[in-house]
This record gives C-alpha cells, sequence and structure tokens, in this order.
C-alpha cells in the first residue's frame, strides 16, 4: 500500500488526479494534515506546518505503507526534512523527475515546467530539485478556472475550463520559450488534462500520477520494515 499526503482541498478528486483512489491499480491510502490548506503551504510557504506533515507520514507508515507520496508539487522544499524523518522513502514532488527528463534531451532543448502558481515557484524551489534559477516556468491564469478551483475550492469540476486553462499556460510556455523540449507538470491536480497539454504543444510531458506509478513499482514487492510508533 502506498501512503499519499494531501492538501485540505475543496474540490473534487478525479481519476487521474493524485488525489483520487481511481488513479492508481494499486492501494492507496490518504492523510490530510490538518490545517494543511493552499493558501498556507503553497502561498504562504509556511513551514510550521512540516510537523503535522511529518505525523500524518508516520500515521500512514504505521497502518503500512511501503513509501509516501503528497499532492503537492510546491512540498518538494520539503523532500529532505520528510526523508530525515520517515522510515519508507519518500516522494514529495513532480518537479522531482524534471532534471531526469532534462537529461534526456537533445543538446539545445530545455525542460520546462507548467505549474499551478509561477509566482511560488521560487528559486530556491528550483535548487531543491536540482534545476537551476533560469528553468522556464509557466504558470495558469491565477483568476481561471483552474486556479481559482485549486486554492478556493467548488462542488462541481468543469473538466472543460480546467483542461483549457493547462494548455493555455503550457502554449504560453513554448511561445516564449523556444527551446523548450519536454514539460512537466507540477500540479498534482493536472494528470487529467496531459492529453490536453500533449496536443497543444506536441511535446513529451510528465506529471505526477505517472511518476508515483514508478515510485510505486519499485516497491510493489517490497514489506513495511518499520513503522511501529515506538521506532519514532
Amino acid at each position: 500500500m502506498l501512503g499519499i499526503l494531501t492538501l485540505d482541498t475543496g474540490f473534487p478528486r478525479i481519476k487521474g488526479d493524485v488525489g483520487s483512489p481511481e488513479t492508481f491499480p494499486f492501494p492507496v491510502r490518504f492523510a490530510t494534515p490538518k490545517g494543511a490548506a493552499v493558501d498556507l503551504v503553497v502561498h504562504r510557504r509556511d513551514d510550521s506546518m512540516l510537523p503535522a506533515f511529518i505525523e500524518a507520514g508516520r500515521g500512514l507508515v504505521d497502518a503500512g505503507a511501503v513509501g509516501i507520496a503528497t499532492t503537492c508539487g510546491f512540498l518538494a522544499r520539503w523532500q529532505d526534512e520528510l526523508t530525515a524523518a520517515l522510515t519508507v522513502p519518500v516522494l514529495s514532488s513532480s518537479l522531482l523527475q524534471a532534471p531526469l527528463v532534462a537529461r534526456t534531451l537533445p543538446t539545445g532543448r530545455r525542460v520546462g515546467i507548467v505549474t499551478y502558481s509561477a509566482v511560488d515557484v521560487t528559486p530556491e524551489l528550483l535548487a531543491a530539485v536540482g534545476l537551476p534559477a533560469w528553468t522556464p516556468v509557466e504558470g495558469v491564469d491565477p483568476v481561471g478556472t483552474f486556479g481559482r478551483t485549486i486554492r478556493h475550492g467548488t462542488a462541481k469540476l468543469d473538466v472543460e475550463a480546467m483542461a483549457a486553462d493547462v494548455a493555455g499556460a503550457a502554449r504560453r510556455l513554448v511561445g516564449t520559450h523556444r527551446d523548450v523540449g519536454a514539460i512537466v507538470l507540477e500540479c498534482a491536480n493536472m494528470p487529467p488534462y496531459r492529453a490536453a497539454v500533449e496536443t497543444a504543444t506536441g511535446l513529451p510531458v510528465y506529471d505526477a500520477a505517472q511518476l508515483v506509478a514508478w515510485f510505486h513499482a519499485g516497491l510493489a514487492a517490497t514489506t513495511p520494515r518499520y513503522g511501529r510508533r515506538d521506532l519514532w
């Protein structure tokens, strides 16, 4: 079983979203740290939430999780802290795959990032995942459907509008940076719209759901070696 730490959001999690159990053909269990709102974790970058994420991760390990993933690409800033505190492998962010994607590209091509919030993809965050500060980044419109849905929630998901917003960000990315050779989707809510990005750009696109499936594939045959509370 894979454990997944989620933010406290207020929108439907559809198939493809890392926060939906329908996305994966293997058992997953979710835990939401109390108070882990998008504004607090992403926009305020409040590191006081880290202990709550560690505690929730430990609960998942106690329940038998052989690895921990998350539904927020911005949690890459806590990758080292989470791996230090937990006794199983941790995959904090879709952004962790971006340096590998970059290594696969022909000379003269760069990896580009499509994100929920471009202003929050700081040089420090890029450095935390092993990317240079000049990596091309483009975000969805903060007041568009995708941006408002993730930040403020909604009772019903407008899938077509969400896809259009993500694809639009990708078009802006490649229009501004003609040397982009592949795209990584930062946000774990973006995988349902990967096909729209592929159609819009004609480029290889990598997302969080693909990465989580890869992560689990290496863990699937393992059994929990730790996890009892007295080990913490």
